[in-house]
């Protein structure tokens, strides 16, 4: 669902983290949407935070100018709180909108008050999504900052909630895998109506608008891409790297994954016989 969400977004605040910004702007590292409604402010004379707001007329987001070609990408954020039904937050990566992009998602699909908020998680490659794991989160996600991440290396993609690692998704050499197409990264808020809160059958209600979602320490350790003919070079890696390029989960990680999946999973794709009724994804049958 990840590509069509700039066109309706939620207040955002980001803030980005002093050690990992250097000396660069916000608007020196990331391309806004939304005109008027992207507001930059410094939060503390030291760190830098943007906002992001929706109305009826628009909504916004950003992109970073520089690609990558895998990294380990984290930001804390603070979801809308109250009837947040309808609302969708994201922190993502594309390629691009092409039919053979490749794309990872996290979202966090809005709320009617008192029900517990889903985060979605997504992968594409080469224009094949459909590989959904879906959470309620085991905290209340609107009253503080939690930090959310996506390592993305060679051998796997790893989704981590406050640390705690709660999705893998593997790399099998005969299988699609996004590995040569450079991805930015990307944050949104957006009005997800048609889908997002029980399948789409509660909508936002605008009277609770503007809605209010923050950002912060925002932070990425990434092989930006400086290679014309595509693929991967180490040599466009920073310090650094060698943390996460090769990670792949230890048993405690793998022991945590399979908490998530036992009590916190609400929609596994591999687990969807009407979605796949001519057998599930090859993947299903390995991981």
């Amino acid at each position: 669902m990840a590509r069509t969400r700039m066109l309706s977004l939620v207040v955002v605040a980001l803030v980005v983290a002093p050690a990992m910004a250097a000396a660069a702007g916000f608007y020196e590292r990331f391309d806004v949407v939304g005109g008027d409604h992207v507001r930059v402010v410094n939060d503390d004379g030291k760190t830098q935070q943007v906002a992001l707001t929706l109305d009826r007329t628009s909504g916004s987001g950003f992109n970073s100018k520089d690609t990558y070609l895998f990294g380990e990408f984290s930001v804390q954020m603070k979801l809308v709180g109250g009837n947040s039904a309808g609302t969708v937050t994201s922190f993502y990566l594309s390629s691009g909108e092409g039919d053979g992009h490749d794309e990872i998602d996290i979202e966090f699909m809005g709320n009617l008050s008192g029900d517990p908020y889903v985060m979605n998680t997504n992968v594409w490659a080469n224009g094949d999504g459909k590989k959904e794991h879906q959470f309620y989160l085991w905290f209340d996600p609107t009253a503080d900052f939690h930090t959310y991440k996506i390592i993305w290396n060679p051998k796997n993609i790893i989704f981590q909630v406050d640390d705690v690692p709660v999705r893998r998704f593997k790399k099998y050499e005969d299988l699609a895998y996004p590995s040569n197409k450079p991805m930015r990264l990307h944050a949104t808020l957006w009005d997800g109506s048609y889908w997002a809160t029980r399948h789409g059958d509660v909508k936002i209600d605008w009277s609770g608008a503007p809605f209010v979602v923050s950002y912060k320490d925002y932070t990425t350790n990434a092989c930006v891409n400086n290679n014309p003919a595509g693929g991967w070079s180490s040599s466009s890696c920073p310090a650094g790297t060698s943390s996460w390029v090769n990670k792949e989960l230890d048993a405690a990680g793998l022991g945590t994954v399979a908490w998530a999946e036992r009590n916190h999973i609400s929609y596994n794709y591999c687990t969807d016989g009407w979605r796949f009724p001519q057998g599930f994804p090859a993947e299903c049958y390995r991981n």
